[in-house]
């Protein structure tokens, strides 16, 4: 199968998801290392030399350990450079392992091909691929669709990132960034209709 060709840097946690990844794109792909990113300002300031020229990438595991390593480098470049891919949360362990990870979920290199490649497609970070034309999704919509600032809406929120097949660990900070790369406010508005109906339903019966 052809490779995919990403336009943007995108940043791993490791030498095992980089060849993962290598295995199906063409681009830049740069490896954290894990935690040693924590320590080591000369990789944080590469990632920002690249930020100053165009968006990069961040594509970690769905664990407590990945979401610290995206929220460090997130957190070290501007918002509007920031490409967050995140892969879904499936219980199994890698094959070169002993045993499962800390919280039995795969990482990226454990993730299936096509699972990363629609992860990619649907970022809109591909060569020739443009992300749809959308009005941006704001903590306000998430708020007036109840995912936010209100009573169960960490529940709605919750059922929201379900169903959309992304890791529970997004945070409400980052939630609006995502779901507009990924659905339009009307989408957005029938999503939470759906979600709003099967949780009174739940309550019901």
């Amino acid at each position: 199968m052809e490779k995919l060709r990403v336009k943007y840097p995108v940043i791993v946690e490791g030498r095992y998801d980089k060849a993962k990844l290598a295995t199906l794109m063409e681009g830049d792909i740069i490896q954290t290392d894990g935690f040693r990113i924590f320590s080591d300002p000369k990789k944080l300031g590469m990632i920002q030399r690249l930020a100053e020229k165009g968006a990069v990438v961040i594509l970690t595991d769905s664990d407590r350990a990945g979401f610290r390593i995206r929220g460090h480098i997130a957190g070290a470049v501007p918002p509007e450079r920031v490409i967050h891919v995140y892969i879904p949360e499936i219980l199994g362990k890698e094959r070169r392992k002993a045993k499962p990870s800390a919280e039995g979920t795969l990482g990226v290199e454990g993730m299936e091909a096509e699972v990363l490649r629609e992860a990619l497609r649907k970022a809109g970070v591909l060569e020739g691929e443009a992300p749809p034309e959308r009005e941006a999704i704001t903590k306000g919509d998430l708020y007036r669709l109840g995912f936010s600032g209100g009573e169960g809406s960490r529940g709605l929120r919750e059922a929201l990132v379900e169903r959309l097949g992304l890791p529970r660990g997004v945070s409400a900070n980052a939630l609006p960034g995502v779901l507009t790369r990924l659905v339009s406010r009307e989408e957005l508005e029938a999503l939470a209709a759906e979600i709003k109906a099967q949780a009174s339903k739940q309550a019901l019966s």
